[in-house]
């Protein structure tokens, strides 16, 4: 791992941490408020889209309780960072099981950055940048 790896990596694990930290405190709305207040409008590349997901998911394993929704608003706010416009989509799974399930992305121009496949969910709603 290159220096400005681990130090992309030691950003992320600050993120992560705090948007946990911040979605037991406050509700989701407030956390995404805060997360979303940066103004980002632009096309993240390939490449930047790759390193928050790989980022992001690596700091995840450290912080205990990091769930795809704490993933998600971590990488919004890091492309936001840059100037990087994302939304943050919410669904449900689709099935007859008594339990309800919820999962989040991070989607960035149509490109899943985080969260995996939609496959089997229903959309509900999408949660944009600024």
């Amino acid at each position: 791992m290159s220096g400005s790896e681990a130090l992309f990596l030691c950003r992320c694990l600050l993120v992560v941490t705090t948007v946990r930290l911040g979605l037991t405190l406050f509700s989701y709305n407030r956390v995404r408020g805060m997360v979303t207040r940066l103004s980002a409008h632009q096309c993240a590349s390939m490449g930047e889209l790759r390193l928050v997901a790989w980022g992001v998911a690596a700091a995840a394993r450290f912080v205990p309780g990091a769930t795809c929704l704490t993933q998600a608003l971590s990488g919004q706010y890091l492309l936001a960072r840059q100037g990087n416009a994302s939304n943050i989509r919410i669904g449900i799974e689709r099935g007859t099981g008594e339990q309800l399930k919820a999962h989040a992305w991070l989607v960035s121009d149509n490109h899943i950055v985080l969260g995996g496949s939609v496959d089997g969910f229903a959309h509900l709603v999408d949660h944009g940048s600024r």
